[in-house]
């Protein structure tokens, strides 16, 4: 026989004697008590996937007995130890509102809540399942208060709102850097309106002072680029931005240069008012000329 004939019935044979190993003759088995304490067996050896297989087949055949709790539980967990969130975080939600009375009720809704946490996304990525996990946090601070996983779960809150903190500042510092592109006004409006959300989403946040500075120079940008009859209120409003700064940021790294903002807001200001009181003397002198002329047509007729 061949070296090659050989290795073929080798493999042969092997794949025999493992088709035929335990765990392929406790799948196939029909009997639901032998499946159930395969299935916790295997789950207390840490083959989760074995266990995933045999609690599938026999948890129809238990459902609503003393014994499916147990199962149901093991089951979601074995999910969870096999890193798939989603799926355990859905399945341990129904054992939650399953078996609400029961004693692992507490430890489920805690790891419906973990799991969706594990499976947040960095802050840079879209937030849709962070903020699912933010739910199911609060969900279980507020139904068990006293318990002992309560500070572990508001870590993980603490965690998850420091990410949509650090989405919210890169967003808006998305907005300063597209204000220099080719349509500055609708990223100027942008900017303020991100950078004032933001102090109102995360008044202790570390990034206040900076996009409060940023407020200031992006308010006279806007000011600046606007429209005769919009730019009276937008630099107005530059100074408003201005004096808030200086009210909460007295002592500020950036106090300089919000003064030299401030500055060229007031000087530009004061530029326009005198414009704006040419142009109203230059009209109110047209009209009067208009009257005037009207007035010598009705004499001389």
């Amino acid at each position: 026989m061949s070296m090659q004939s050989k290795s073929l019935l080798f493999l042969s044979l092997l794949f025999l004697i493992m088709s035929c190993g335990p765990f392929t003759k406790l799948e196939k088995s029909t009997n639901w008590e032998e499946l159930y304490n395969g299935a916790n067996k295997y789950y207390q050896e840490g083959e989760y996937s074995k266990a995933i297989i045999l609690y599938e087949k026999v948890l129809p055949v238990i459902k609503g007995s003393e014994k499916a709790e147990l199962a149901e539980y093991n089951y979601a967990n074995c999910h969870f130890k096999t890193k798939r969130y989603i799926e355990a975080a859905g399945y341990f939600s129904t054992f939650y509102r399953t078996y609400n009375r029961s004693p692992l009720a507490e430890e489920a809704l805690f790891m419906n809540a973990y799991s969706l946490y594990l499976d947040a996304p960095d802050y840079n990525l879209d937030q849709q399942s962070s903020q699912e996990a933010v739910a199911a946090i609060q969900q279980f601070v507020t139904r068990f208060p006293a318990s002992a996983s309560y500070e572990r779960a508001m870590e993980m809150l603490t965690d998850l709102e420091g990410r949509f903190e650090q989405k919210a500042y890169s967003e808006a510092q998305m907005y300063y850097k597209l204000k220099d592109g080719l349509f500055p006004g609708d990223f100027y409006r942008a900017c303020i309106i991100n950078f004032q959300n933001f102090a109102k989403d995360y008044p202790e946040s570390k990034y206040n002072e900076e996009l409060a500075y940023k407020l200031v120079e992006v308010g006279y940008g806007y000011a600046e680029n606007s429209a005769f009859a919009k730019k009276e209120e937008r630099l107005n409003d530059a100074l408003g931005f201005a004096a808030t700064f200086y009210r909460k940021y007295g002592n500020s790294q950036y106090l300089d240069e919000v003064k030299k903002f401030e500055e060229e807001t007031r000087k530009e200001l004061e530029a326009h008012m005198k414009l704006k009181s040419e142009q109203a003397e230059r009209l109110a002198a047209a009209e009067a000329k208009v009257a005037a002329e009207s007035k010598s047509n009705e004499e001389n007729k």
